[in-house]
């Protein structure tokens, strides 16, 4: 394809990836999980940031060495053959894009129902409008992917402008005020043991550092690509971690931890009326619900090609997932079947995390083990990347085995902190494994 993007552009979108929803979501979670321990806390959004350069880093590597190949799935294809590159691949549509965006429709729709006052996370308007949002989503991808990838670089413009003012202002006013002293000083519930909240807050923030691997799919059309995507992928990582700090600052300079943590989703509103006012505050919050439907579209435009990806490998039983529609050019059958899979996580997530538990043992958060799964299935290509005797010492050794160590530790921070769920999710997962290996079928000759 052709080499049409700089370094520029590569770092847009590792940042455009990653920043979206999480940090707003995640922010409050981190206080409870860390009993509004501050200096834990940032702790959590470091280690996580640290985890994301290494293995950023160590993907630049894998897409510089195997030119041609795009995003995970060709990197899997391309160091571990086609069959584990199919059950990444299996697992990235089924499970990952899904289960996240369905968690990414009800957070605009939450997020829209503290603007007008719907302060219950699970009340009627909020989950028909998840819905309503699932739905106007996928049609923007399905019937107009030009509109959708409009959408999208307008999304990612807007969805800094909260962050940065809250960051900026948040922080003077609170070192002004002596809020960010007393947060700092002030545990909100010292009973929490530290390792025990700072692994339950890094499992949290692994959704809101969660997105720069799709950056990696733009590698055979980047100049200079095995220079310049290793640069990208840092140097992005290193923006967003700043700013998730910084804003996470500020947070704490507009409202003290107590009442964040006590005001879940609408402790956020509260934080921007603070600083802005209640006009003000308003406004910039309508940026955050926006911020929130980008991050949905965009993981959307995954899920409704994900059973098109599969189904070019020559396989007869997906081959009903091959058609093209003429007109919009997306893949109809395919898109259909994201838009099911994903209406099945909604369900999973209202039931699981959202009410008192639907499904006994087999509660588990949708919008963190998934992505903890990934960090596993990036180890066998670390492995294989070890074994390339045509890369230098350091990127051959001493990258890998740093981002295949990152990845353990996010697995053991997911059993510490889930103990008995992480089983339970497993068999989840082995279940979905077992249906993708029954449809999987043998090539043809």
């Amino acid at each position: 394809m052709e080499k049409r993007y700089g370094l520029p552009v590569a770092i847009a979108m590792v940042v455009g990836t990653v920043i979206g929803s999480g940090v707003f979501f995640k922010a409050e979670t981190v206080l409870n999980k860390t009993g509004g321990n501050m200096m834990l806390g940032i702790a959590a959004w470091l280690i996580v940031g640290l985890v994301m350069i290494i293995c950023s880093y160590a993907f630049g590597i894998v897409a510089g060495h195997y030119d041609g190949a795009e995003g995970l799935v060709g990197f899997a294809r391309a160091s571990c053959g086609g069959t584990y590159s199919y059950y990444v691949g299996w697992f990235m549509t089924t499970v990952y894009y899904p289960s996240l965006t369905a968690v990414l429709c009800w957070l605009p729709a939450r997020y829209f129902g503290v603007l007008v006052g719907w302060d219950d996370p699970t009340s009627g308007p909020v989950m028909a409008l998840s819905v309503g949002f699932l739905a106007v989503t996928y049609a923007m991808n399905a019937l107009a992917p030009k509109l959708a990838g409009k959408f999208q670089l307008s999304t990612t413009v807007i969805k800094l402008v909260p962050l940065a003012l809250m960051a900026v202002v948040g922080t003077v006013a609170g070192l002004t005020n002596g809020q960010i002293n007393y947060n700092f000083a002030n545990v909100v519930n010292p009973e929490i043991a530290p390792s025990a909240g700072l692994f339950a807050a890094v499992v949290a923030l692994s959704f809101a550092y969660e997105g720069w691997i799709c950056a990696t799919a733009i590698g055979t059309e980047l100049k200079d690509s095995k220079r310049n995507l290793p640069k990208a992928l840092i140097l992005g990582a290193f923006v967003v971690v700043v700013v998730y700090v910084l804003y996470y600052i500020g947070l704490s300079g507009a409202i003290d931890s107590a009442t964040m943590m006590q005001g879940g989703q609408a402790g956020a509103k509260m934080a921007f009326q603070n600083i802005f006012g209640q006009v003000g505050g308003v406004a910039i919050f309508v940026f955050v619900v926006v911020s929130c439907w980008g991050t949905c579209n965009g993981l959307m435009m995954g899920v409704t090609r994900g059973m098109y990806d599969l189904a070019t490998e020559d396989n007869e039983k997906l081959a009903m997932f091959r058609s093209v529609d003429r007109y919009t050019q997306m893949p109809t059958n395919s898109s259909v079947f994201g838009l099911l899979v994903t209406g099945l996580w909604l369900v999973y997530f209202y039931g699981a995390n959202l009410t008192s538990g639907w499904f006994g043992p087999f509660n588990f958060d949708s919008s963190e083990l998934p992505i903890i799964t990934l960090y596993a299935m990036y180890i066998p290509i670390f492995i294989v990347l070890m074994k390339q005797k045509e890369l230098s010492g350091f990127k051959r050794t001493v990258v890998p085995i740093m981002a295949i160590l990152c990845c353990l530790f996010m697995v053991f921070a997911t059993i510490y902190a889930y103990r008995m769920k992480v089983v339970f999710y497993l068999i989840v997962f082995a279940v979905i494994m077992a249906i993708g290996a029954l449809l999987k079928g043998k090539k043809k000759a």
